[in-house]
C-alpha cells in the first residue's frame, strides 16, 4: 500500500497493517452485529407483549449498534481496494457521521441503562416516578437528539481527497483541517465520553455501596442484587474494551498530529497505528451489546432456544 503524507508533520505514515486488519474485522463485525442485533430486535418486536423501560433502552441500544453495522459494507470494499473510495463525497459523510452517532448513541443509551439501575437500586420508592415507560420514550428521543447535534459536524468535517492518485476517504477529517477539527474533537471526548463515563461511574459505586450494606440489600432482593452485579459487569466490560482505549489512543493522536513539532516521525506512525488498530476494535461494541445485555439473560436465552427447536 502507498504511504500517505501528513501535511502538517509531513512524515511519511505507514498504514500497511490496514489492508488486512480492517477488513477482517468490520467483516467479523457485520456479520455477528448484524445477526445479534437483528436477534434482539425480532426477540423485542415479534415477541414482547409488555415494553419495560429497559426494553425500551436495549431497542434503541440496538437500532445504535445497526446504524453502525450497515454502514460497515462499504469501508470493506473501501480498504479491500487499498484505500480506493469509489462511493463519492456524499457516502463518505454518511459512513463517518453512522459510525458518530452509532457510538455515541451507544454510549448514551448505556448510561440510560445505568442511570435506571441506580434508581432502581438506590431509590426504588422515592424515584418510583422517574422509572416509567414515558420517561423512557422522552429520554430516549432526547439522547437521540443530542447525538445528532454532537455528530453532526462530522458531516461537514469528513471528506474524501486525493493520495497518489487515489480517492480516499478521510476518517476525522483532511490533514490540513486538523487544527480546526481539533477543538471538536476533544469537545466530542467530553460531551460524548467523559460526562457519561463520568455518569455511571458515579451510578454504579452507588449502587455497590448499596449492595454492600445488609439492611440495603435485604430490602433490594436477590434477583435485583443479581441484576445489577450482571448490569455492572457487562458496562465494565464494553468500556474497558471498546471506549476507554479507543478515546484515550484518539486524543493523544490529535495532540501529537496538531501540537508536537516532530523530528522523529516514528513517534507519529506509532500513535497513528495505536488508533487505527482500536478504531475498528471500538466497533466490536455491536456484538458485545446484545450478547451481554440480551442473549445471556435466562429469560430471554430459554425464549430464543425454544424458538429455534421449533
Amino acid at each position: 500500500m502507498p504511504n500517505s503524507t501528513n501535511v502538517i508533520t509531513s512524515c511519511s505514515v505507514s498504514e500497511d497493517y490496514k489492508q488486512i486488519l480492517l477488513p477482517l474485522t468490520y467483516s467479523v463485525v457485520f456479520v455477528v452485529g448484524l445477526l445479534l442485533n437483528g436477534v434482539v430486535l425480532w426477540m423485542i418486536c415479534c415477541r414482547t407483549k409488555t415494553w419495560s423501560c429497559s426494553m425500551i433502552y436495549l431497542t434503541n441500544l440496538a437500532m445504535a449498534d445497526l446504524l453502525n453495522v450497515l454502514s460497515l459494507p462499504l469501508l470493506i470494499v473501501y480498504y479491500c481496494m487499498d484505500d480506493r473510495w469509489m462511493f463519492g463525497a456524499v457516502a463518505c459523510k454518511l459512513v463517518r457521521f453512522f459510525f458518530y452517532a452509532s457510538l455515541y448513541a451507544s454510549i448514551l443509551f448505556l448510561t440510560c441503562i445505568s442511570v435506571h439501575r441506580f434508581i432502581g437500586v438506590c431509590y426504588p420508592i422515592r424515584c418510583v416516578d422517574y422509572t416509567t415507560k414515558k420517561i423512557a420514550i422522552v429520554g430516549s428521543v432526547i439522547a437521540w437528539i443530542l447525538v445528532l447535534v454532537q455528530v453532526f459536524p462530522t458531516l461537514m468535517f469528513s471528506n474524501t481527497g486525493l493520495i497518489n492518485n487515489r480517492t480516499v476517504c478521510y476518517d476525522l477529517t483532511e490533514p490540513h483541517n486538523l487544527n480546526q477539527y481539533f477543538p471538536y474533537g476533544m469537545a466530542l471526548n467530553i460531551t460524548g465520553f467523559l460526562i457519561p463515563f463520568a455518569i455511571i461511574s458515579i451510578c454504579y459505586s452507588s449502587i455497590i455501596w448499596t449492595l454492600s450494606k445488609s439492611e440495603e440489600s435485604i430490602t433490594v432482593g436477590n434477583q435485583i442484587r443479581r441484576k445489577s452485579i450482571r448490569t455492572i459487569v457487562v458496562v465494565c466490560i464494553i468500556f474497558a474494551i471498546c471506549y476507554v482505549p479507543f478515546h484515550i489512543t484518539r486524543t493523544i493522536y490529535l495532540f501529537v498530529a496538531v501540537y508536537m513539532p516532530l523530528k522523529d516521525c516514528s513517534v507519529l506512525n506509532f500513535v497513528m497505528m495505536s488508533y487505527k488498530i482500536w478504531r475498528p476494535i471500538v466497533n466490536f461494541n455491536t456484538c458485545i451489546n446484545p450478547v451481554l445485555f440480551f442473549l445471556l439473560t435466562d429469560r430471554n436465552r430459554t425464549r430464543i432456544l425454544a424458538e429455534l427447536g421449533k
